[in-house]
């Protein structure tokens, strides 16, 4: 198969004919202008044009500049808002990690491979903190433990904050079924259920933070789900199962009403957004309130 050359690189004025000659409506071309100049021609149109455009790469001459530019900002205000949301996970599970794990083995138990499913894989964790440890050397928690206490180290409920959510997610997936499990009884969550959505949680996480596509995208990584989403055809690779894996985990409270209305809010506010393209189901409300 003949490969591809690289296609010369285009100022904003030639990707706005480039984008006419593929029949997209551009009504303003200031305002088109101003958006490609803040948002790259690559992470807008080759993002957010997908699904829209025709097999021959064209648009069908009626999608407008500004329909992609409302995914665009429909994106970014999902991922905002779920962001805030698996950051509350993320603190809680640290709390109760750091509990539980410092109250049955120790404040530096987490040094001992014996406390652990897989002794390679604690090495490699002992390497990773060892790593973050020394570079938030200056951090006034860490230089406090290792200048002020004989030992030098640092007790497991406060290295714990030096850990990123993908370093959480593989410290739960090594811990023993037993300890697992009673973490996972806080709450009220099968342990083989919570280390796979704590693992997809922690991926969607960094696409979020990596200011990444929510919108009409498969994820690689996949939570499992309970049988009544598989029953009722609920997709596991789109966003709306990352919902369900914070629906289970969160509190059902007042924030998560709000959060849900909030969402609701956003998809009435951009009217070309295809919840489809994320897995939400017709009753996709009914599915994260009940």
């Amino acid at each position: 198969m003949e490969l591809k050359q690289q296609q010369p690189a285009m100022d904003v004025d030639e990707q706005i004919d480039n984008l006419k000659k593929l029949g997209l409506i551009i009504n303003d071309e200031d305002y088109a202008k101003t958006i490609l100049n803040d948002i790259s021609y690559f992470r807008l149109i080759k993002a957010y044009g997908l699904g829209l455009k025709k097999k021959n790469g064209s648009f069908d001459g009626q999608t407008t500049f500004e329909q992609i530019v409302e995914l665009y900002l429909f994106n970014a205000n999902f991922r905002q808002l779920l962001f805030a949301r698996i950051e509350q996970v993320e603190v809680n599970l640290r709390c109760r990690i750091a509990n539980y794990i410092s109250c049955a083995y120790g404040v530096l138990g987490y040094e001992n491979p014996d406390n652990f499913v897989d002794s390679e894989h604690h090495a490699e964790f002992l390497a990773d903190i060892q790593s973050e440890t020394d570079r938030n050397s200056r951090a006034p928690f860490v230089r406090n433990f290792r200048q002020n206490y004989a030992d030098g180290k640092i007790p497991f409920y406060a290295l714990i904050e030096l850990f990123s959510f993908g370093t959480l997610s593989k410290f739960f997936k090594n811990m023993k079924p037993a300890d697992k499990k009673a973490i996972a009884s806080q709450y009220g969550i099968g342990y083989t259920y919570l280390e796979s959505w704590i693992e997809h949680i922690a991926f969607v996480r960094n696409i979020c933070a990596h200011y990444g596509r929510l919108y009409n995208v498969n994820f690689v990584k996949t939570p499992m789900l309970y049988k009544q989403y598989n029953q009722a055809k609920i997709s596991n690779v789109r966003a709306f199962a990352t919902l369900i894996c914070l629906k289970h985990i969160l509190p059902r409270d007042k924030h998560w009403t709000d959060f849900v209305d909030t969402l609701e809010t956003f998809l009435k506010k951009y009217p070309h957004v295809d919840i489809r393209l994320m897995g939400f189901p017709d009753n996709w409300k009914e599915h994260l309130l009940s």
